[in-house]
């Protein structure tokens, strides 16, 4: 299972690149708060991480890392939206 979790967070950041990439070299228009929703993943993902060997969530790091990924999905799903309207 971790090596699933391990690919979704990585795409997290492949995305943020290519999307930084695209903003650069097309000179796309984009809303702040869909920059804003992008790099709050990659942060979480960041947060998620460090948390992991910490000793009071040893026995909870299902739970943390299923929590944390619904709120990655969550700042995906919203800056989907926020992309298209």
């Amino acid at each position: 299972m971790w090596w699933a979790i391990g690919v979704a967070q990585l795409s997290a950041f492949v995305i943020a690149v290519v999307g930084v990439l695209m903003v650069n070299r097309y000179d796309v228009e984009l809303d702040q708060f869909h920059a804003l929703y992008g790099f709050s993943a990659i942060v979480a993902v960041g947060i998620l991480y460090s948390y992991r060997g910490s000793p009071f969530v040893k026995d909870k790091v299902y739970l943390l890392y299923g929590l944390g990924g619904l709120f990655i999905m969550g700042l995906g799903i919203r800056a989907m939206y926020l992309g298209t309207h």
